[in-house]
């Protein structure tokens, strides 16, 4: 299969990458903002490759499927786990907060979605990964107005493109995601101890990427054990 994974240099995007590239016959591409190497290609297992892109999904124009296309000619699983997040009141919250949360964790999966549209297998499936703070009718914390925003605006957007897009047998779900320890988290609770791992939600995420998509369509799935 051919996986594209954002936010992949830390954290579940990270794990996921990992888990991925353990497979043959897996091309697993990681998408961040920062790599060690501007493009480096890891050989991991017979048929597996990995490749790390470095690329600021916050401004995307028609590159970003360009660079794409030198390694790939389909798309399998898009999982856009990227995500930005600033905690401080409403007060305090500035016009480049408001659009650095809104372009990372809502444009830029329109954005990542639009442009990769041509090159969508059948049955592709795009995993968009959310938050509990997005969820309706959950648990709400000060400081997280807007990440909790754009996140619902994400779900909506999730729901949107699964009814767009199904005529072209690409699947849209996303991933609520409560409490998991990671830098996120600890940037959003510094005094919160989360009892899941990066690496633990990053085997849950896999297999729903790898076969939820063959039973529900514009789903918004809650995964939580905890609040927050």
């Amino acid at each position: 299969m051919n996986i594209i994974i954002t936010g992949s240099s830390r954290g579940i995007g990270l794990e996921l990458m990992k888990l991925f590239c353990k497979e043959k016959n897996n091309y697993v591409i990681g998408i961040s903002r920062s790599v060690n190497n501007n493009e480096s290609i890891i050989e991991i297992g017979e048929n597996t490759k990995c490749i790390s892109l470095q690329y600021d999904i916050s401004s995307i124009d028609n590159s970003f499927s360009k660079q794409i296309e030198t390694h790939i000619k389909s798309v399998d699983i898009l999982i856009n786990n990227a995500g930005y997040l600033v905690n401080k009141p409403i007060l305090e919250l500035s016009d480049n907060d408001f659009d650095m949360m809104f372009n990372i964790n809502v444009k830029a999966i329109f954005k990542i979605t639009q442009q990769l549209l041509p090159l969508f297998s059948v049955n592709a499936h795009i995993l968009n990964i959310s938050s509990m703070g997005g969820f309706q009718g959950s648990s709400k914390f000060n400081g997280l107005s807007l990440y909790s925003a754009s996140k619902g605006a994400l779900n909506t957007l999730t729901e949107c493109l699964a009814e767009e897009l199904k005529e072209k047998n690409i699947r849209v779900n996303s991933l609520s995601l409560g409490s998991v320890n990671t830098e996120m988290l600890r940037k959003a609770f510094p005094d919160y101890q989360a009892t899941t791992e990066a690496s633990e939600m990053a085997v849950f995420i896999k297999q729903f990427a790898e076969t939820a998509h063959h039973h529900m369509n514009g789903k918004i799935i809650p995964v939580s054990n905890s609040t927050p």
